[in-house]
């Protein structure tokens, strides 16, 4: 016969949690939402919440309106046999023409206006090279402002971040373009290539503190994002520079800015510049910044806008014909026949 005490022990209430003052979730679900984005790894966002994606972008009925219908303007032109009003690469391959952008600037770092093409010298495997196409300034721009939304950037950091994004966006001219590119344990796009400045000052107000920094996987898929836009592409990256779960490597995210034809603007706004900003500048013609005073964050970000719009395009084609397809990395270095200027563009491109 059972003893009281083991009778008893089934009949004992177990203790329930309690519900969060103000809270209008039932104690199980506030506690199992609690446990996701607190536990160890890579928190994921609640199930009935995330978004289907496309390359880490949303989609919605719009967005898949938009992908098929841009699958369908491939199919036509490849039935036509030719392409209608297609941008020019900036760095190209398996045609003769070479664009390369090139930003001058003085020793304090502001841009220099007012160059002609005989200013400049191009090499290419260390050969001069004859510039034949050049303009100044009034070119296109596409620009991605990826801004990390991680917990390791949540408070003051993100708040500085957000309100230096707005500051870019007001630098802008009303013909280019942006994208704003939320970077946390998923890459989301959350405000889409266009001119509409109010979507994406919207986006960037509405972004918060969720997941952890992907950094990797986002420059990778932030690169893909911008590279089909029109004219000079940018990619701005504001981060901490801590990479967490990211199923990309560094040398991954550097090989594919190698292979693009984006410039990369990577802001640390963490305790350090990492190497790996240093080296994506380097690469892709941008320049890399670490804002020890949050409250200069603003102004570094406007520099960046004035810097774009007052950059270089210089054209040629090569003296050794590309072979298409041989995928061979050719150097190229530009520089200028005055002193006390400092150039920056890309160290190269792969014919492909």
């Amino acid at each position: 016969m059972p003893s009281l005490v083991a009778s008893l022990k089934f009949r004992m209430p177990f203790p329930i949690p309690r519900p969060i003052s103000g809270s209008r979730f039932a104690p199980k679900i506030m506690m199992m939402m609690i446990r996701m984005i607190t536990s160890s790894g890579k928190p994921k966002l609640p199930i009935g919440g995330a978004p289907w994606k496309f390359r880490g972008e949303r989609l919605d009925c719009i967005t898949v309106i938009r992908r098929a219908s841009y699958g369908a303007a491939l199919l036509l032109v490849a039935a036509q046999g030719h392409v209608v009003g297609a941008s020019p690469r900036q760095f190209t391959s398996g045609i003769n023409l070479v664009e390369v952008y090139a930003s001058v600037t003085d020793e304090r770092g502001n841009p220099i206006t007012g160059l002609s093409q005989g200013d400049f010298e191009l090499h290419e495997d260390g050969v001069l090279q004859t510039v034949s196409n050049f303009a100044a300034g009034n070119v296109p721009l596409s620009a991605a402002l990826a801004i990390d939304r991680s917990f390791s950037v949540a408070g003051t950091r993100l708040s500085l971040a957000k309100a230096a994004a707005q500051a870019f966006l007001g630098e802008l001219r009303s013909s280019d373009e942006a994208m704003i590119i939320a970077v946390g344990s998923q890459v989301e796009v959350v405000a889409p290539l266009s001119t509409d400045r109010s979507v994406q000052r919207d986006a960037v107000n509405r972004l918060d503190a969720f997941g952890t920094t992907g950094l990797y996987d986002a420059i990778i898929d932030a690169i893909d994002d911008v590279q089909p836009a029109k004219g000079r592409r940018a990619l701005i990256i504001l981060s901490d520079g801590n990479d967490r779960y990211s199923e990309a490597s560094a040398d991954d995210a550097l090989e594919r800015a190698r292979r693009s034809d984006v410039m990369v603007f990577p802001v640390s706004i963490g305790t350090a510049r990492p190497a790996l900003f240093a080296e994506l500048a380097t690469l892709t013609g941008g320049r890399s910044f670490h804002a020890r005073d949050g409250s200069a964050l603003a102004e570094t970000l406007r520099g960046i806008a004035r810097e774009l719009r007052q950059q270089y395009l210089l054209g040629y084609t090569p003296l050794r014909p590309p072979l298409a397809g041989s995928n061979e990395w050719r150097s190229i270095s530009v520089t200028l026949k005055r002193p006390g200027a400092n150039v920056r563009a890309r160290d190269g491109y792969l014919v492909k």
